[in-house]
């Protein structure tokens, strides 16, 4: 019992070793652990994966027997060309640090990169078919494309030898007005350029100062898979299903297979292929139009000589003129003989007839009828003047009214048609008083230009170089720049800023004597 005491530490014991606070201690930890493990590179499996408003992204990453949170900042997260997935495999690298609020440690993730290529085709492959599974791949969504289209737009790099391709191949071919808008064709601004330039094509309303594109083409060269990832993005693949301008895939080669080849109505093998799809050649078309012509010409003249021989044939078949017309020209005699006979009796008939009519009438009915209507005609003649009368009363007095409802009128719209002149009138005179101050003006304002300029004139001249200690160097030929043009000079002239001075020639230098030739004779030392 008493052993079990003296191995116990006593109270003075513990009072030596040192206090940690909760931070101070967490602390220690975070540094313990950042300074071991400053940068890692960690291979697992992607498991929850949560983002949430603030662009931060969390996730796990784990094996069959442990799992390490994980987190990317909004910054690292723009820069990453691979998204992380639940269920990927991946290799993340970062830099191992702890979270003393929750006493846990966590890996801050910089980086994601695929385990492999065929972690990537996996990816790829659900994608791919879940994009199917909405419809986004199906047959009748795609467009035919126009057979010449006016403008073509192109979506690609402008400094990459994409575009000089497809420029090349629709020059030979058939040369169309071409819209070019420059992306991003690999890394992480690959994906959302793409996607706006084709949305940003469809936007373009038709007949605007920019012309609206017939035919859109998204093209690149060749590369890997993680090259051309930018084209499987689900943005871009939907932005190619969405447009309603038919659109050509150009990505990469023959062998290379994105996921917008099977969004677009058409996928050409090359970017040159693509220019040769997009456009026919124009020799070829003109070759078949002239065909086409000439065919057009032998079908008009021989369908012309076949229906005039038809003609011919059917009209042999057809009976004389003469035949037709004999017995139309004989019974026409035959009523004509009759027609005289006929005129005659039915005259005679129309005249009894006449007279059995006017045997009972008498003048005196005529009068009396006459009489009658007479009577009645200037009756309704006296109704219809007393009505003319009543009416031009009527309208006079709505004339009146009229014209005592007319006077103010007239005064009111004077009033306002004299204030009106006086105002255009007040107008007037501030306008011609400034238009005779605006010569003065202008000519002042002018003549402080003429200074101003007179003043730079004078501040750039050669002048004001010399008071700043320069002189200028004259001689017989005009200005000396050279030591040897002052040598050769027979005499100087120096301006300064406050005068030039005279130099005389100075006497040539003798000639310095030539050194003796090596093994020549001894010369004399006098």
């Amino acid at each position: 019992m008493s052993d079990m005491f003296e191995d116990s530490p006593t109270e003075n014991q513990l009072g030596n070793s040192p206090e940690f606070t909760v931070s101070e201690l967490s602390g220690a930890v975070k540094r313990v652990i950042e300074g071991e493990f400053g940068l890692v590179r960690v291979r697992g499996e992607i498991g929850r994966v949560s983002r949430p408003a603030s662009g931060h992204m969390y996730f796990d990453l784990k094996d069959d027997r442990s799992v390490i949170a994980a987190i990317s900042w909004k910054g690292q997260v723009a820069k990453m060309q691979v998204r992380p997935e639940e269920g990927m495999e991946v290799v993340a690298t970062g830099r191992m640090t702890t979270f003393p609020g929750q006493s846990k440690y966590q890996l801050i993730v910089e980086d994601v990169a695929p385990a492999g290529a065929g972690a990537l085709m996996a990816m790829l492959e659900a994608r791919r078919k879940a994009l199917a599974a909405e419809g986004l791949f199906d047959a009748d969504r795609k467009r035919a494309l126009p057979y010449l289209p006016k403008v073509i737009g192109v979506v690609t790099s402008p400094s990459g030898a994409v575009i000089r391709d497809i420029l090349h191949r629709l020059r030979d071919r058939f040369p169309r007005h071409v819209l070019i808008w420059p992306v991003a064709v690999q890394g992480q601004a690959c994906a959302p350029e793409v996607a706006a330039a084709i949305r940003g094509f469809n936007a373009i309303a038709p007949g605007g100062p920019i012309p609206r594109p017939d035919l859109i083409i998204v093209a690149r060269g060749g590369g890997s898979l993680e090259d051309l990832w930018g084209f499987n993005e689900e943005a871009v693949v939907r932005a190619a299903a969405e447009s309603k301008i038919p659109l050509i895939s150009a990505v990469g080669h023959e062998t290379d297979t994105t996921l917008i080849d099977y969004a677009s109505d058409m996928r050409a093998p090359t970017p040159s292929a693509a220019a040769e799809i997009a456009v026919p050649v124009r020799m070829e078309l003109l070759a078949t139009l002239d065909g086409q012509g000439a065919r057009l010409s032998r079908a008009v003249v021989q369908g012309v000589g076949q229906r005039g021989q038809r003609l011919r044939d059917l009209g042999r078949a057809l009976p004389r003129l003469e035949t037709l017309t004999q017995a139309a020209a004989q019974r026409f005699d035959l009523w004509s003989g009759r027609l005289g006979g006929a005129l005659v009796l039915a005259t005679s008939t129309k005249r009894h007839a006449l007279d059995r009519v006017a045997a009972p009438m008498r003048p005196r009915l005529l009068l009396d009828l006459v009489a009658r209507r007479r009577d009645r005609l200037e009756e309704r003649a006296r109704a219809l003047g007393q009505a003319g009368d009543r009416r031009l009363e009527r309208t006079g007095e709505r004339l009146g009214l009229l014209a005592q409802r007319l006077t103010p009128a007239l005064g009111r719209a004077f009033a306002d048609a004299g204030r009106e002149i006086a105002r255009s009138r007040e107008k007037l005179v501030a306008l011609e008083v400034r238009l005779q101050a605006a010569p003065t003006l202008r000519l002042a304002d002018l003549g402080k230009r003429l200074d101003a300029l007179d003043r730079t004139r004078q501040t750039l001249g050669y002048h004001e170089t010399l008071r700043r200690g320069y002189a200028v160097v004259r001689g017989e030929a005009g200005v000396v720049t050279s030591k040897a043009a002052a040598e050769a000079a027979g005499a100087l002239e120096i301006e300064f800023h406050d005068g030039r001075l005279g130099l005389a020639a100075r006497p040539a230098k003798p000639a310095k004597p030539t050194p003796p030739k090596p093994g020549g004779a001894q010369g004399s030392l006098f």
